[in-house]
């Protein structure tokens, strides 16, 4: 099902059709440097995660993290969506592209999309998440109108991350 359109990008539902393209994303460098492995180490794995992950919280929530692919090519370059997690008072936004795709504005083209679909929800505030060296992400969440608040940690982690927010 799709979500929204953008000028270069579709955004939509994963499907475990996807599971090659969950695998190659979860397994990149950048995904487990900043967001964690997530112990994806075959495509059955890839295909769990999408049922507990984003097609759970579709029917939860009615949102989730979404396939992000190029419009003209239908190649899927990333994720970009809402989440609703423990441990944060707001809807999150969250987004993962492969490397192959950095610096060429994906990710905020998919990300200003994924407000249109946070206000199509009814969402009136929105927060994200990142790591304190994750500058790229802190610099595309600053783009998008988002500021820091503050500082946040997880339950069942550890570790501290910058937490920005904005009103819609």
């Amino acid at each position: 099902m799709k979500m929204i359109e953008t000028d270069r990008l579709i955004l939509r539902e994963v499907q475990t059709s996807d599971a090659d393209f969950i695998y190659k994303l979860l397994n990149e460098p950048g995904w487990i440097d900043y967001i964690g492995d997530k112990g994806i180490k075959t495509l059955e794995d890839a295909v769990d995660y999408i049922r507990t992950g984003p097609r759970a919280m579709y029917e939860r929530e009615g949102f989730g993290l979404f396939l992000t692919e190029l419009k003209d090519t239908h190649i899927p370059i990333g994720l970009c969506g809402l989440i609703k997690r423990e441990g944060l008072n707001a809807v999150d936004i969250g987004f993962a592209f492969l490397s192959d795709y950095h610096s060429r504005g994906y990710a905020y083209e998919a990300a200003r999309g994924t407000l249109e679909i946070a206000r199509k929800h009814g969402i009136k505030r929105l927060v994200a998440i990142t790591t304190k060296d994750n500058h790229s992400s802190s610099k595309l969440l600053e783009k998008l109108g988002m500021k820091l608040e503050g500082y946040v940690t997880l339950p069942n982690d550890t570790e501290e991350l910058k937490k920005y927010a904005m009103n819609l």
